[in-house]
């Protein structure tokens, strides 16, 4: 670490008090929501505000009877929070990069652990990845958004991106994978040879492949997952 005065290290790292976009990265790993309204955001998440905001879990019947009786028979519980009222609302992750996307109409497929917040307009989904839950402990939950909007996405230090292209298959680690384009869907498949070789309990033999067109955003970090692990 550096050595500051007060002065100098208050001048350097105080907040932007300039207006802003509605979602601005006040730093690499702090999110600032310009509040007026009401913004969904991943529990825990709030680390400071100022203004007027109320923060309320999701609600069992907050997005209709067939949501609650999805939820009801995947077994998912509740990970989200709404933000309501005005003023300047800060978000973190565990210290994790945050990526903001501005979607025009476009769809995209985060996994449940790295979704950090998004706009009231944006359609969302909570999926779960059936195929897999019986491989890797609770399975992998995911949300797919969809419309217009801002979507802000957390990953553990820089993001890969990695293009799928029609007739070359992306292969992915489940743990290292944060978010898909919406158009895909990813097939679940087991490595014989990695599973023979390092042992049944290892993340490895479990695998992500991406066919057809679109994109994957890996991390450089394989997220361990347990029961209850990611959004839900």
């Amino acid at each position: 670490m550096g050595n500051y005065t007060i002065e100098e290290f208050i001048r350097q790292t105080k907040q932007d008090e300039r207006e802003n976009d509605y979602f601005e990265l006040e730093t690499p790993r702090i999110l600032e929501v310009n509040l007026t309204d009401m913004v969904w955001a991943k529990v825990g998440s709030m680390i400071s505000y100022t203004g007027q905001i109320k923060f309320e879990r999701e609600r069992m019947l907050e997005h209709g009877v067939g949501v609650m009786f999805k939820k009801a028979l995947t077994g998912e519980g509740t990970s989200l929070m709404k933000a309501t009222g005005q003023g300047r609302l800060y978000l973190a992750d565990q210290g994790k990069k945050i990526t903001i996307f501005e979607l025009n109409g476009e769809s995209i497929t985060v996994n449940g652990n790295d979704l950090l917040a998004f706009e009231p307009g944006i359609q969302w989904e909570i999926k779960m990845m059936r195929k897999v839950a019986g491989m890797m402990a609770g399975g992998l939950f995911n949300v797919t958004l969809k419309g217009k909007g801002r979507v802000a996405i957390t990953s553990h230090y820089e993001p890969l991106t990695l293009l799928v292209k029609p007739g070359e298959s992306v292969i992915t680690d489940p743990g290292a994978t944060v978010a898909w384009s919406g158009d895909l869907t990813p097939e679940f498949r087991t490595d014989i040879s990695i599973r023979t070789f390092l042992g049944r309990g290892s993340g490895e033999s479990v695998q992500m492949e991406f066919k057809g067109e679109g994109f994957v955003i890996v991390q450089p970090f394989e997220e361990v997952y347990t029961a209850g692990n990611g959004l839900s």
